[in-house]
């Protein structure tokens, strides 16, 4: 099978880690699918690019958390996934989208289980630790505790890979500022705590 992806070193790492019978091509940000018409799969991990989906039949599958499908007025043959920083190297994958067996086969290669979820803001996992922290800037708002300190007690009383700080910094905060204030349109619960706003 032939994939081809454009990535940062950290998504192409975990795209291609563990992978078997897979020719990978890196592509530069702009192309055309038309230069890979033999390719089985496109992986754009680039946030918020627009593409020309259509001039491909083969399966899209694209970083896109916040912006919905629908949004995107994608064909069918697009499916969007989590491309922040640490969850694609998760061995499950959360996608929106079609997924018929062509996409199970594809995933298979990867080594990866899947979750089919309805095709909304932030996915689960995403708007889950948006949550976390964004709790933990209105505990830092409110001068509960350091983020040193806030960050140590969730990784000891969680079992967390990192706190809510050193998570927020990994994935980007204006990543996360931008899904909670999407979320935030439907639901207050989301709104960004002002700690959180002041830090972008």
């Amino acid at each position: 099978m032939k994939f081809v992806a454009v990535a940062n070193d950290e998504q192409w790492n975990a795209l291609t880690a563990g992978s078997t019978g897979i020719e990978w091509i890196r592509a530069e940000e702009k192309f055309s699918f038309l230069q890979h018409t033999d390719a089985d799969a496109f992986f754009m991990m680039q946030e918020n690019t627009t593409h020309r989906y259509a001039a491909t039949t083969a399966p899209v599958f694209i970083n896109s958390v916040t912006a919905t499908l629908k949004e995107l007025h994608t064909p069918s043959n697009v499916l969007r996934i989590n491309g922040w920083s640490g969850f694609l190297q998760r061995p499950v994958w959360e996608i929106a989208g079609v997924i018929d067996d062509t996409i199970t086969t594809i995933t298979e290669k990867l080594n990866k289980k899947i979750i089919p979820v309805k095709d909304e803001p932030g996915l689960i996992a995403a708007k889950i630790i948006a949550m976390i922290i964004n709790e933990a800037y209105f505990a830092l708002g409110d001068n509960v505790s350091t983020e040193a300190e806030i960050d140590t007690a969730m990784k000891l009383g969680t079992n967390y890979p990192y706190g809510p700080f050193e998570w927020g910094q990994k994935i980007g905060i204006h990543n996360i500022f931008t899904l909670l204030q999407k979320l935030s349109l439907t639901d207050t619960r989301y709104l960004p705590a002002p700690a959180l706003s002041n830090a972008i």
